[in-house]
């Protein structure tokens, strides 16, 4: 099924801010509130994968934030990954391919901590070949779909299914 004008322009609503009410969202798009909560509903089995606030980790006292890619040992690659998923640095994970298996947004406190956490990495696993790169400043971040711009280039595309 393809996605129509109406709901690019609720997702798009969504992905500016899933908290407002339905009402609010209802009187900007111009659709029945009962419908929008339908969609949502369907959305949430076939196409929304979480709901969920960004932070500004800085004011939380987490002011060292880095992308790290990873080659490990094929023998070694479920170990990582299960250690990767419940460390609690780690706010993103990616499997990646071009010679690296995983790549790791990480948020630590200083620059001290995000070492230790890369040297019990090379103490507890082969690890073949690591990146860092740290971020500096947050540039642009979850914007796809968040505004009537990208939302037209979606309404556009011929493949936009549901």
């Amino acid at each position: 099924k393809m996605l129509n004008p109406k709901e690019i322009q609720l997702i798009t609503q969504l992905r500016q801010n899933a908290r407002n009410n339905l009402t609010t969202i209802s009187k900007i798009i111009r659709m029945p509130v009962s419908t929008i909560f339908d969609r949502i509903k369907k959305y949430e089995e076939e196409l929304i994968t979480k709901h969920c606030s960004l932070i500004n980790f800085e004011k939380l006292g987490y002011s060292t934030r880095a992308n790290i890619t990873f080659k490990v040992k094929r023998e070694q690659r479920e170990q990582i990954r299960n250690y990767l998923m419940s460390h609690f640095n780690v706010n993103s994970l990616y499997r990646i391919n071009n010679g690296y298996d995983f790549m790791v947004e990480a948020v630590f406190r200083n620059i001290h901590e995000l070492e230790d956490f890369l040297e019990s990495m090379e103490e507890q696993f082969t690890v073949r070949k690591k990146d860092v790169y740290y971020i500096i400043n947050e540039i642009k971040r979850e914007a796809f779909m968040s505004n009537e711009i990208t939302a037209e280039q979606v309404a556009k595309t011929p493949k936009t299914a549901c």
